[in-house]
């Protein structure tokens, strides 16, 4: 469980860094978090049932994470930031 959920933070890392704005962070975070989630899927089905709960919950902290920056963005600057 500890190594998906470390796999899935430095996935999550590596895609959040890309964009230095908050439109772009979003936007990567929830690509590299599909992704993430799609392979936990196959992990869950035919792999480590373990590292999939790790990764399940580094991409749920993960989105949680980038929406909390949206929502603070939002409120802070009085716009959408996702437009």
């Amino acid at each position: 469980m500890a190594s998906g959920a470390g796999a899935g933070a430095v996935w999550l890392l590596a895609f959040g860094v890309l964009d230095s704005t908050v439109n772009g962070y979003a936007y990567w975070t929830l690509l590299a978090g599909g992704i993430a989630a799609l392979v936990a899927l196959v992990l869950a089905k035919v792999g480590d049932r373990g590292v999939a709960v790790g990764l399940a919950a580094a991409t749920a902290l993960g989105w949680s994470i980038a929406t909390i920056v949206v929502v603070v963005t939002w409120l802070s600057r009085g716009d959408w930031p996702l437009w």
